[in-house]
């Protein structure tokens, strides 16, 4: 992320503290934005969808995305509606957070073009 530039801020988006196993991480609360959010209804298939097919193959390849939603970068707007404010100044997302509402339909939608059947 990166500080945000001095000019007129229409959206931000507080930030809260959440704890998981122990240590703490900084979490955006998108549920306003997520409430003005048109759904994507992009299918994501059932996992015997995806395994099904694999049953009948010779060579399987396995790849890891890991923090797959953080490698697309975001379009403007969508930096304009997600970002941040905390105590130091306001930030912005420069690649996709998890955690709003479109980005698995999203995601999917990318996946499906870069590995068509």
């Amino acid at each position: 992320m990166k500080l945000g530039h001095n000019e007129q801020v229409e959206v931000t988006t507080p930030v809260i503290i959440a704890w998981h196993n122990g240590k703490s991480r900084m979490v955006g609360d998108f549920k306003a934005l997520t409430t003005y959010t048109i759904p994507d209804r992009y299918p994501i298939p059932r996992i015997h969808e995806t395994l099904t097919p694999l049953s009948q193959a010779k060579l399987i390849t396995a790849m890891d995305a890991l923090k797959g939603f953080h490698q697309n970068v975001l379009t403007d707007n969508a930096k304009r509606l997600l970002r941040i404010i905390v105590h130091c100044g306001i930030f912005e997302y420069l690649r996709m957070p998890v955690g709003i509402k479109n980005v698995p339909s999203h995601y999917e939608r990318m996946m499906n073009t870069i590995f068509p059947e």
